[in-house]
């Protein structure tokens, strides 16, 4: 890390770009999908674990469906729904990638980067969680509720409505289940099955590109001490993306570190979600090797908080460049110093911020409340390449130039 090179890798703003519809401030403190429930699950990469076939062993997608959710409630349709709110931005991403979203009439601020979200419904609250009068009054045949919404589960069932609560997703795997039954829940599973193979194909492909790296020790701050800890997604896509994240040894979830326990952890790397970094500036996280060295890489707040498909394969892929681009600048076997060809890219790149979906929906209540909301932060999605359903060649791409920023801070 002695050159100490800032890595700027970030996929910028979709929110200005795609649909036009502006989401949280830009730098504002992450929203994280996650629960008190969670509980720790093995890295998996093999697919979905819920398969629904017919007698003949075939997989099947007809209706009448009949799925038991995270609350033990079992819900039953008689056929696909035509109107879909979902309250967290990680089911609305999904519902775009498996090419749902025509069939989606409210979706939260957080999913507003979304290619069309702009003409949904806006069922958010003042605060953080949704309005239920407004939920109700988009007609809803399906509600998809994130367990970032799991306190508001009752009061939209009270109103008659079909709600299906999905379990706080903490690994790819979970991320797979969520989606296949989003897919089953919704008549796609064809699509639902085809953005999982994808999203596997991903996270194997990454975890081969960085075998033979040094691995370098990472942390990602959401502010005032809260940091993104062991089984969470967030965690997982830590250590798919080639780095140690230095505070799962300190705690599940999203604990809240003191400054002494953040220097003695001594990151290498931070992770933050705006590109000015200003957090490297500030105490504790200026006295660590990340800040004195100057080493961050930016993400987009949408993915990183979203646990959904789009979000694994844009995150796990950002973060592996930023790996390896510290590895070959550790190595002394990077272009000049003055990292000229870097910073072209940097002016290019940095124009656009992007606030996450679930960033804030998703990771739907704040970091700070972590413990009871599942989609994080951003239940963010972005694609790389050049044409993913909803999201258009635009953030494509942004994310090909962002790919290759690198600055000197």
């Amino acid at each position: 890390m002695r050159d100490r090179y800032v890595i700027a890798m970030a996929l910028l703003v979709t929110a200005a770009l795609v649909g036009g519809v502006a989401g949280p401030a830009a730098g504002a403190q992450p929203t994280i999908e996650t629960s008190a429930e969670t509980a720790p699950t093995a890295h998996a990469v093999d697919g979905p674990g819920i398969q629904q076939t017919g007698d003949d062993g075939a997989d099947t997608c007809e209706f009448p469906v009949e799925l038991t959710d995270a609350t033990g409630t079992t819900i039953t349709l008689d056929e696909p729904p035509e109107r879909i709110t979902t309250t967290n931005p990680s089911a609305a991403q999904t519902l775009w990638e498996i090419g749902a979203q025509d069939r989606v009439v409210g979706v939260t601020q957080y999913a507003a980067y979304l290619d069309g979200a702009g003409e949904k419904t806006d069922v958010s609250a003042e605060g953080f969680g949704v309005n239920v009068e407004r939920v109700v009054n988009t007609d809803p045949d399906l509600v998809l509720a994130p367990n970032a919404s799991a306190g508001q589960v009752a009061d939209l069932r009270e109103q008659g409505l079909t709600v299906y609560h999905f379990p706080a997703a903490t690994s790819v795997q979970d991320i797979a289940e969520k989606t296949e039954t989003i897919g089953r829940l919704v008549g796609d599973c064809e699509a639902a099955a085809e953005t999982n193979e994808e999203m596997n194909q991903a996270v194997a492909d990454v975890e081969n590109r960085t075998a033979d790296f040094d691995r370098p020790a990472a942390l990602y701050p959401l502010g005032d001490g809260y940091v993104a800890a062991n089984n969470t997604f967030i965690n997982e896509i830590m250590e798919i993306g080639g780095t140690d994240n230095v505070a799962a040894a300190e705690g599940d979830g999203y604990p809240q570190l003191s400054n002494e326990v953040i220097l003695q952890t001594d990151p290498e790397l931070i992770i933050v979600t705006d590109p000015e970094a200003p957090i490297l500036e500030e105490e504790p996280y200026a006295s660590t090797t990340a800040g004195t060295e100057g080493n961050y890489v930016v993400m987009n707040v949408n993915y990183l908080n979203q646990p959904a498909p789009r979000s694994v394969i844009e995150s796990t892929e950002t973060l592996a460049t930023a790996v390896e681009t510290l590895q070959t600048e550790d190595d002394g076997t990077a272009g000049s110093e003055d990292g000229a060809d870097g910073e072209d890219s940097t002016d290019d790149g940095e124009d656009s911020t992007d606030d996450g979906e679930d960033n804030t929906d998703d990771s739907e209540d704040s970091a700070t409340d972590e413990s009871d909301s599942d989609d994080g932060t951003s239940d963010g999605d972005d694609s790389s390449e050049s044409q993913v359903p909803g999201f258009g060649v635009v953030t494509a791409l942004i994310a090909a130039l962002a790919a290759a920023l690198i600055a000197r801070r």
